[in-house]
Order: structure tokens, then C-alpha cells, then sequence
């Protein structure tokens, strides 16, 4: 049997394949280009063009500033810290000088309020010294403990038979073993805290100027919130220098946190006429009113009974101002101490400095002020991010505020409103928080922004 050979099949003309039925092919459609939608845009008027653009180039500014210099771990700013010290020294010895005489006659005891005030200064300095080495992170945590706490004690002032109350006024608690204790004197740093911590938060939306933006009930509405609960409660204990402090520090803080211009003078008009309103509606800030257009206009005119009532602390403390002159009668000499300027180491004591030390004493003494506010507001400009720095620009304004405020009481250029100075009025938790705030500062200020070398 043959073999055919193995050769491969090829089909012939005869054999064809089988087709495929095959669908009619689609038509081909024209060929799409990939564009975007257009987008029309929103209509924007000029006014709000020029604020984003100037906005734009504010933050431009910003960045090119800020490329100049470099974030440090550094030590605590020593200038502030020798400054804050001073101040410290200086009132312990002005206090006892200014004391000695009332608490020899009031307590027997020439160095009571001394000692007081020297125990206070010791646990300010600890407390200062504590905070120092708090990081931000951890002040940023106590900021809503310390707002509620704060809340908590100016209710608790307002309870009939808990809080303390001295004439008209109710602001003091009694803490056993430590004497009375003035919550507003709290309530202003945890106001501070919070103002700031909200500024900071917020930011973005109280600086959103474009459509659709909300930055009056942002800037405007939350932070008058923030500060005024803080205010309206120390309203309510006939407090009005602490309310008008408050409510300053407030609008201070609104304008360097970046609110609006327009809001800000909405604000400072609503605080002007609840100041004014405080002083006409209330018989005790009407009546101060009126004596200190008498001490300043027509002193000599003034009828005996207010003369020996209520002018007569701003009347003696004129009296001490006067017969000081350049140098001074002498540490320790003052003549109106002596039961004339009434409570001389509280309120008033800027008086008795102006009689011991004259105009160089008084010129020292708002000198170490100027130089505390200068170095504070430089350490808030190189603070490391907003919060820090908000914060120690409402600290160091609350001590220059309530330092220029005394001081125009003491000298009559303002109505009594029963302002202590910082550093130097007797007052035992006031000092330890002011030594707090302090040392809050100096953390701030080892965490700084340095130019680049």
C-alpha cells in the first residue's frame, strides 16, 4: 500500500472559504474634541475685585516677609523676662512703703499688707516659672477649661449670700485659708485665651470676602460672643472698668485677628454707647462722672460735703502728685499716706510714687511699661503660628491697658474707675495671675521666628 506524501493542503479554485455573516458596520460619527465646559463666572462687583486683589497681594507681602526668617528654639526672651522682674521689685518696695502707715494703723501691724504681698510675689514667680515651660500645645488645651471655669466663678459671684459684696459692687468670693478672690481678674485671661483660639480657628471664613462668604457673622457676631458673655457677667456686678477692659481687650484682639474694618468700628460703636448707657442708667457711674468733671474743670469749687465723700480720694491724690515735684520728698516720706489718700497701696499708689519719687519716679515707672508693652508686642510679631501670637498680643494689651487706665485716674485725666496698677497695687490673686500671664509670654517667646542670617 502506498503512502500519499505529507504534503500540506492548499485549496483550490474550486474549493473557497466560508464567509462570515457580518453585521452592516455603524456609521462613523464626527470626531469629538475634548474641551471643558465653559464656565461663566460669577459676577463680581469692582469694590470686592480690588479687596481680593488687595488681599492677594497682602498675603504675597506676607510670604515674602516670612521667607526672611526661620523658626528657632530659643531661650526666653531675657530683656522681657529683667523688665517683668523689675516691675515685680519694684512694686514689693513701693508697696511697703506706700502700706506701712495704714496697716500699722488698720491692723497693728506695719507689715501686713508686706507680707502678703511678698508671699503672693514668691507663688506668682513659681507660677511664672511653671509656665515657662509649658509648650503652646498645652496652653491651647486649657483654653476651653479655663473659659468654662472662668464662667463658672462670675456665676457663682452673682449668688446672693456667695459673693462678697463692698457698696454697689459684688465681684469678690471668699476662699478659706486665702482670703477674697476677684473671678474677673481669671475671667480676662481665659477671655484672652478663647478670643484667641477663635481668631485663629476661624480665620479663613472672618477673612472670606468673596461670594457666598459670611465674615460678619463670623468675625463680627462670634467674636462679640466670645467677649461679651465674659463682659455681660462682669456687667452685672457693677464692675464698669472691668466690663470696659474686657470689651477693649475685645475689639483689640477682633482688629489684629484680621475683621473687617467696617465691623470693627460696628463694635466699637456698640461699645461705646453700652459704656455710656452703664455710666448715665447707674446712680454709681453718674455720680463719678460728675466729681471728675468737678476735680479736673473746678477743683477749687467743689462743695465741702462732696469735697470730704466722693472727691476726696482724687482730691488727696492730686494733693500727693503735687508735692512731689522732680525728685520727689524721699522714699518713705510721704505725708499723705498718712491717713489721707485713702487704702494708699491699692488704687492710688501711683500717687505716693509721684510724692516719694516725683515726676523721675513716675516717668520710671510708665517707662518700665512702655518697655514691657515693646518687647511683648515683639515677641506676639515672631510668635510660631496665630494663636500664640493673638494670645500674647491680648495679654501684654490688657497690662498696658490697665496701666494707662490707672494712671489717668491717679492724675484725674479719667473718672475713677477703681483700676489697680499691674506690678504695684496690693491684691494677692491678681498678682499670681498676672505673674501667669507672664510666664504664658515667655513660653511663647523661647518658640520664635528669627531673620535669616
Amino acid at each position: 500500500m502506498q503512502e500519499r506524501p505529507n504534503q500540506a493542503h492548499t485549496p483550490s479554485s474550486r474549493e473557497t472559504p466560508p464567509q462570515r455573516l457580518s453585521r452592516p458596520a455603524r456609521p462613523v460619527r464626527p470626531a469629538q474634541t475634548s474641551q471643558r465646559r465653559e464656565v461663566h463666572p460669577v459676577p463680581v462687583s469692582a469694590r470686592a475685585l480690588r479687596q481680593q486683589q488687595k488681599e492677594l497681594a497682602l498675603e504675597e507681602r506676607r510670604r515674602e516677609e516670612d521667607a526672611k526668617y526661620v523658626r528657632v528654639l530659643t531661650g526666653i526672651d531675657r530683656p522681657f523676662l529683667v523688665i517683668v522682674l523689675a516691675l515685680l521689685a519694684f512694686g514689693v518696695i513701693m508697696g511697703f512703703s506706700a502700706s506701712y502707715a495704714y496697716a500699722s494703723f488698720k491692723y497693728g501691724d506695719s507689715l501686713y499688707f508686706f507680707k502678703r504681698y511678698l508671699l503672693f510675689a514668691v507663688i506668682g514667680l513659681i507660677a511664672m516659672f511653671l509656665c515657662l515651660y509649658i509648650p503652646i500645645r498645652g496652653i491651647r488645651m486649657l483654653t476651653f477649661p479655663g473659659y468654662g471655669f472662668a464662667i463658672v466663678l462670675l456665676l457663682l459671684v452673682l449668688i446672693p449670700g456667695v459673693g462678697l459684696a463692698e457698696g454697689d459692687a459684688q465681684r469678690w468670693l471668699y476662699i478659706p485659708g486665702v482670703g477674697t478672690f476677684q473671678p474677673s481678674e481669671l475671667a480676662k485671661l481665659a477671655m484672652i485665651m478663647m478670643m484667641a483660639w477663635y481668631l485663629s480657628k476661624f480665620s479663613e471664613k472672618i477673612t472670606d470676602t468673596r461670594p457666598g462668604g459670611h465674615p460678619l457673622l463670623w468675625g463680627f457676631g462670634g467674636s462679640c460672643c466670645v467677649f461679651g458673655l465674659i463682659a455681660g457677667l462682669v456687667a452685672l456686678e457693677h464692675h464698669i472698668s472691668g466690663t470696659i477692659i474686657i470689651a477693649g481687650i475685645g475689639v483689640v484682639m477682633m482688629f489684629v485677628g484680621r475683621v473687617n474694618m467696617k465691623y470693627l468700628f460696628i463694635a466699637g460703636a456698640i461699645l461705646m454707647v453700652a459704656a455710656v448707657g452703664l455710666i448715665v442708667f447707674s446712680n454709681y457711674g453718674g455720680t463719678r462722672i460728675e466729681v471728675w468733671k468737678m476735680v479736673l474743670f473746678d477743683p477749687h469749687s467743689i462743695p465741702k460735703d462732696i469735697a470730704r465723700d466722693e472727691a476726696y480720694q482724687n482730691l488727696q491724690g492730686l494733693y500727693a502728685i503735687g508735692s512731689g515735684g522732680f525728685f520727689g520728698v524721699g522714699l518713705g516720706n510721704s505725708f499723705q499716706k498718712s491717713g489721707y489718700v485713702s487704702q494708699p497701696q491699692n488704687d492710688f499708689i501711683f500717687s505716693i510714687i509721684c510724692e516719694e519719687l516725683g515726676f523721675v519716679g513716675a516717668v520710671a515707672v510708665m517707662a518700665l511699661f512702655l518697655g514691657l508693652a515693646w518687647r511683648g508686642y515683639l515677641i506676639a510679631r515672631n510668635a510660631p503660628d496665630l494663636y500664640s501670637s493673638l494670645l500674647v498680643f491680648g495679654i501684654v494689651t490688657q497690662v498696658t491697658m490697665q496701666a494707662i487706665l490707672n494712671i489717668g485716674v491717679v492724675t484725674a485725666l479719667i473718672p475713677n474707675t477703681g483700676i489697680s496698677l499691674p506690678f504695684f497695687s496690693s491684691g494677692g490673686t491678681s498678682l499670681v495671675i498676672l505673674m501667669t500671664e507672664m510666664g504664658i509670654v515667655l513660653s511663647v517667646s523661647r518658640y520664635s521666628y528669627q531673620k535669616r542670617s
